[in-house]
């Protein structure tokens, strides 16, 4: 282990000695002849062969020269600590390149380089991530380590698949009855700040006119079932509830909260996250709903909906769907021409 050690360590310190050579060109010849000893001592543990004794015994003596002369009973014992911090030096590499093959084909694969809690990846900063709850001990940490691998190598395969948005049962919202393209399905989350952009850029370059789209409400929940934004459940079933009563009501209040502000100029998905309560929220639903014209029966069938087992089991079932069927990490989520897109909708 020592050679191996010590290959990793002349590797990495080879880009100091490059430099330095600038100034003293001896040193970067002392330096090759040292790595190619190393190299090939290196070379020879992969194919199983016995590694050269000398090559292991000059780094010692190397290491531990100046030990001998004064203190040549402190010899011993910083040989072995020499071996097990070359053990350590090794794994740690070899922990190091399969995290970084991992977390670049989780991206490739998955959209973030973490798998179990996108959001601690700066490279899904473009989503709003699904995450699975942290281990609580190093023996789930390990396994999830494993598990994670299991999940990246499953997923591969529908990288290269093609998806359709009618193959999947969600509970959705039709932007327009009378639109005529090909079915796209949007899955998306009110309290989620990528989801508004992503909106507002399908608005802008007329995605909406050019697809059939049916928009999924999802809102997101950790292994807890806690929510990840503040009001998105009761936003969720007013949804629901109100496209029950009136077809297009749903897309109303979506357009509200992800387009309008205030009269102080503050976005409403930031007021409903940050301040409203959960009585302000409803409050201000309803206000939504009212000013569309709908009277104050229907508006209470609306209030008794929304805590129905029947939204409920919507509101489930889309999760499933996402979570465990396309397996999604994080949204919004998009299935159109084929492909399944995750991650902000850039306009073009």
């Amino acid at each position: 282990m020592v050679c191996i050690a010590a290959f990793i360590i002349l590797a990495i310190v080879g880009i100091f000695v490059a430099v330095a050579s600038i100034f003293k060109p001896k040193l970067w010849k002392s330096y090759t002849k040292a790595l190619s000893k190393a190299w090939g001592c290196l070379w020879k543990k992969v194919r199983l062969q016995k590694c050269e004794t000398g090559f292991k015994e000059d780094v010692k003596n190397g290491l531990l020269s100046r030990v001998m002369l004064k203190k040549p009973k402190l010899v011993k014992p910083l040989s072995i600590i020499i071996e097990v911090l070359s053990v350590i030096i090794v794994v740690v590499v070899i922990w190091a390149i399969l995290t970084a093959i991992k977390s670049l084909l989780a991206i490739w694969v998955l959209g973030s380089c973490n798998v179990t809690k996108p959001s601690a990846c700066s490279m899904g900063a473009e989503m709003c991530s699904i995450d699975e709850p942290e281990p609580t001990n190093a023996l789930e940490a390990t396994g999830r380590w494993f598990t994670e691998w299991g999940e990246i190598f499953e997923a591969i395969p529908d990288k290269f698949r093609s998806y359709n948005a009618e193959d999947y049962n969600f509970n959705y919202i039709t932007v327009n009855d009378n639109a005529t393209g090909s079915v796209a399905a949007d899955i998306f989350d009110p309290g989620c700040s990528v989801c508004m952009q992503s909106y507002r850029n399908q608005k802008a370059s007329g995605f909406f006119d050019q697809y059939n789209v049916r928009m999924v409400p999802l809102a997101i929940q950790d292994a807890d079932n806690n929510y990840k934004f503040k009001n998105s459940e009761i936003v969720v079933r007013y949804m629901f509830a109100a496209e029950q009563v009136r077809s297009g009501l749903a897309m109303v209040l979506l357009d509200h909260i992800f387009t309008d502000r205030d009269d102080d100029g503050i976005s409403y998905q930031n007021l409903f996250n940050e301040e409203y309560s959960h009585e302000e929220a409803t409050a201000k639903l309803e206000s939504w709903i009212k000013a569309e014209g709908v009277d104050d029966a229907d508006v209470a069938e609306i209030r008794k909906i929304t805590n129905s087992d029947e939204v409920t089991t919507k509101m489930q079932e889309n999760r499933e769907i996402v979570e465990n069927q396309i397996k999604v990490k994080g949204i919004p989520t998009m299935i159109y021409d084929g492909q399944r897109h995750t991650g902000l909708y850039k306009a073009e």
